[in-house]
């Protein structure tokens, strides 16, 4: 992930020139937003890490990865570690914590609540990077509050 990631900046460069020059030229209805940028420090060579940034990748988030790190992640970000897991993220002021959904942090973006962002605690099987076999843990996705207290923002069953 991080061997192609000079490649990634130059894309995004290009892609914000691009849109730079053709912005004029696009009635205002048409342009899209550009993808959120998020970005994970895993565990090291942690697999199911890998899997969690496919998830992202192929929900629309543009993401930076660094192998390793995310413990010194999680404390920057304000993130308990009572809540933590194998990998911590941050997008738009946010940090994001474990196996969240896709879903669950366009939400979050969309809402903007006052929080220090979302956690799924440990590693449910059946969250996104965790699919075994089948077999799906029920788990929460926890708003996490700057007190460090948590609420649950949506559960899956």
């Amino acid at each position: 992930m991080l061997e192609d990631r000079p490649d990634k900046i130059r894309r995004r460069i290009a892609t914000a020139l691009a849109a730079a020059v053709a912005a004029p030229l696009v009635p205002a209805q048409v342009v899209r937003a550009a993808a959120p940028t998020i970005e994970v420090w895993t565990g090291p060579s942690c697999g199911c890490c890998r899997e969690w940034v496919k998830h992202l990748e192929a929900n629309g988030f543009d993401v930076v990865a660094h192998d390793g790190g995310n413990s010194a992640a999680r404390e920057r970000l304000g993130m308990p570690v009572r809540y933590g897991s194998c990998h911590t993220a941050s997008v738009a002021g946010y940090a994001i914590e474990g196996h969240v959904p896709a879903r669950e942090i366009h939400r979050l973006l969309a809402e903007r609540p006052d929080a220090v962002g979302l956690a799924v605690p440990a590693m449910p099987r059946g969250s996104p990077g965790m699919e075994v076999g089948g077999v799906v843990d029920p788990y929460d996705v926890l708003l996490v509050q700057r007190d460090g207290s948590a609420t649950v923002y949506q559960s899956y069953r």
